[in-house]
């Protein structure tokens, strides 16, 4: 059985949540408990 962190789909998608919250930090406080949690668990 081949290992999953070897697929690229897997690899893009860690790409893709850490770039999520790397923009969800850049937004501000006011919507710390709305637009960032989503977007957070979405990437996930």
């Amino acid at each position: 059985m081949h290992n999953f962190k070897e697929l690229k789909v897997w690899q893009k998608s860690i790409e893709l949540a850490v770039e999520v919250y790397k923009a969800a930090s850049l937004l501000t406080s006011d919507e710390k408990y709305g637009l960032i949690s989503q977007m957070k668990r979405c990437s996930v």
